[in-house]
C-alpha cells in the first residue's frame, strides 16, 4: 500500500541534525525537516515514515525562531547548495561544534578533553575558489515557470547553473551565487547569453548531444584566474566562444578547454588544452606558493585552508629532528607547509597527478626534504615502507570521508608513534578510527574548524599522544 502522507501543525523545531536538516519529535519519532530552524513553530507534511523516524516538508512557519535568518540567495531552497543560509552564523557554528562532540559521545569509545571552540570562517560569502556550473537545455522549472511554459508564452529552456538535488537531467539557472567572488558570476552569464545569441547547442542529458557541457572557474589569493570550458567536441565555434571569454575577461590568467565526450561529468581522466595564457594558477600561504593546475585538488576555502593547516602544524608540534608521515597527502599542501620544520616528510597519495603536483609545489619553494610516493595507503604502508623511509617521529593522517582502512590503523598501532594528528571531514568515521586507535593512544586535543559556511560540514583536527 502506498504511504498517505499526512500534515503535522504546529511542530517545535528542536535541533539542527544531519544532512543540514532540522530536528523534531513527535511521540517519541524524530522527524527530520530540511529549511526550518531550531526554535521555529511550523506546519509541515510527512512524505516518508520509517519505523523511528520520519522525513517531512516544511509547508508554514508559523512562528519564527530568533536564529533565523533572512537568506541572501535567490535560489536559496531549491539549489540546495547553501542549506543553512536562513540559520545565523554563529549558530551555524554552534551546531558544527555539537556535530563533533555528538559523533564522539555516541559513536566513539575513548575519553576525550573539552573541545575547544570551533574557529569559523572569516568570509561567510564568497568564499569557493572552485565552482563548476554546467550547461543544459533542460532547465528546471518552477511552478510559476511551467505555468508560463505549458500556456504557449516563449520561454528560453537552455540554462547554465547546478544541478537540482537527486536529479541528473535537471540544471537550475542561477542568475547570482553568493559562493565565489566576481568575476565569477559575470563569466558565468557572459557565456550563457553569448551561446545563446550565436545559437551554441547546450547539452542534453537524456539524448547526450549538445556541444557546451560545463564551465569551471577557480580563483586565487594571488589574483589568479582560471577558466575551463567542457565540451563535447572541439571545432570553431567553440575556438570562438573562448576568443570572447579572453577578450570580454582579459583578467583571465588560464583559459583551458576540455573535450567530453563521455556519458559522465567526470574530467579528471581527460586532457586539458591551454588556449591562452599559463596552465596553472598559483595560491600563495604564508611564504609558500602553490601551482594548482586544471585538475588539482586545492581545499576550496583558501583563507581557511590557512587556519586548518596552522591547526595541524601546531598539533604536530614538530622537532628538526623529527621524520613526518603525511598520509592521504593529495597535492602535498601540508607537507610543505611542516615541511621547514622537519627533518623529512614523507608524502603518500593514491592519485597520480596530485602527487606530480606535490614535487613541483616542493621544488618551485625549494623544499628538499620532502620526498613524495604513489600508492593505496591500505596496501603499501608496511613494514618495508617503514624500512625504507625511516620510522616516523609525528604522523599526520588527513584520510577521505570514509576513514582510514584497518590496514592503516593496525601499522600506526604497531608503529606507536609519538603523535598523530588526524584530520577529517566526517566525524563519525574520525570517531570509529579513534576508538580503534584508543587501544594506545589518548586525545590530547580537538579542534573544529569551519570551512564550509551555510552548509552542515565541519572538519575536525585531533592530536593523539601516546598513553
Amino acid at each position: 500500500m502506498a504511504f498517505k502522507r499526512y500534515i503535522i501543525e504546529d511542530l517545535e523545531i528542536l535541533s539542527a541534525g544531519a544532512e543540514g536538516k532540522a530536528v523534531a519529535k513527535v511521540d517519541g519519532m524524530t522527524i527530520f525537516v530540511p529549511y526550518a530552524v531550531p526554535g521555529d513553530i511550523v506546519d509541515v507534511e510527512v512524505y516518508k515514515k520509517k519505523h523511528s523516524y520520519a522525513e517531512a516538508n516544511l509547508l508554514k512557519i508559523k512562528h519564527s525562531s530568533p536564529d533565523r535568518v533572512v537568506p541572501p540567495c535567490a535560489h536559496f531552497g531549491v539549489c540546495g547548495g547553501c542549506k543553512w543560509e536562513m540559520l545565523s552564523y554563529d549558530k551555524q557554528l554552534m551546531f558544527k561544534q555539537k556535530q563533533v562532540e555528538d559523533n564522539f559521545r555516541h559513536l566513539g569509545k575513548f575519553e576525550f578533553p573539552e573541545l575547544n571552540p570551533i574557529l569559523g570562517s572569516e568570509k561567510q560569502y564568497y568564499y569557493r575558489n572552485k565552482l563548476e556550473y554546467t550547461f543544459s537545455n533542460m532547465r528546471w522549472l518552477s511552478y510559476e515557470d511551467m505555468a508560463r511554459y505549458k500556456s504557449g508564452e516563449p520561454y528560453e529552456m537552455r540554462c547554465i547553473g547546478f544541478h537540482i538535488p537527486g536529479m541528473f537531467d535537471k540544471i537550475l539557472d542561477i542568475n547570482h551565487c553568493w559562493l565565489q567572488a566576481a568575476p565569477s558570476n559575470d563569466i558565468r552569464l557572459f557565456c550563457k547569453a553569448y551561446a545563446i545569441e550565436h545559437d551554441l547547442s547546450f547539452y542534453d542529458p537524456r539524448a547526450r548531444v549538445g556541444l557546451l557541457r560545463n564551465i569551471i572557474i577557480r580563483t586565487a589569493s594571488t589574483g589568479d584566474l582560471m577558466v575551463i570550458l567542457v565540451v563535447y567536441e572541439y571545432n570553431d565555434d567553440v575556438a570562438k566562444m573562448l576568443e570572447a571569454i579572453s577578450s570580454q575577461f582579459p583578467e583571465i590568467t588560464s583559459l583551458v578547454y576540455m573535450v567530453n565526450s563521455k556519458v559522465n561529468d567526470a574530467v579528471f581522466d581527460l586532457p586539458f588544452h591551454l588556449y591562452k595564457g599559463k596552465d596553472f594558477i598559483m595560491e600563495k600561504m604564508e611564504n609558500l606558493y602553490f601551482k594548482v593546475g586544471p585538475k588539482s585538488f586545492y581545499q576550496t576555502n583558501s583563507e581557511q585552508a590557512y587556519v586548518l593547516y596552522s591547526v595541524v602544524r601546531e598539533f604536530a608540534d614538530i622537532q628538526k629532528d623529527d621524520i613526518v608521515y603525511d598520509l592521504f597527502t593529495g597535492t602535498g599542501t601540508i607537507a610543505n607547509f611542516v615541511a621547514h620544520q622537519a627533518k623529512k616528510v614523507v608524502g603518500v597519495e593514491y592519485v597520480d597527478s596530485a602527487v606530480e603536483d606535490a614535487k613541483i609545489n616542493s621544488a618551485q619553494n625549494h623544499i628538499e626534504n620532502t620526498e613524495f610516493l604513489v600508492g593505496d595507503m591500505a596496501k603499501i604502508f608496511t613494514d618495508e615502507f617503514i624500512e625504507r623511509h625511516g620510522r616516523p617521529d609525528v604522523v599526520i593522517s588527513d584520510p577521505p570521508r570514509a576513514g582510514m582502512h584497518a590496514n592503516v590503523i593496525n601499522m600506526l598501532l604497531k608503529l606507536a608513534v609519538p603523535r598523530i594528528v588526524y584530520v577529517s571531514c566526517n566525524p563519525a568515521t574520525q570517531a570509529r578510527d579513534l576508538t580503534l586507535l584508543a587501544e594506545k593512544y589518548k586525545i590530547a586535543a580537538i579542534q573544529p574548524v569551519d570551512m564550509f559556511p551555510h552548509t552542515q560540514h565541519v572538519e575536525n583536527v585531533v592530536k593523539l599522544e601516546l598513553k
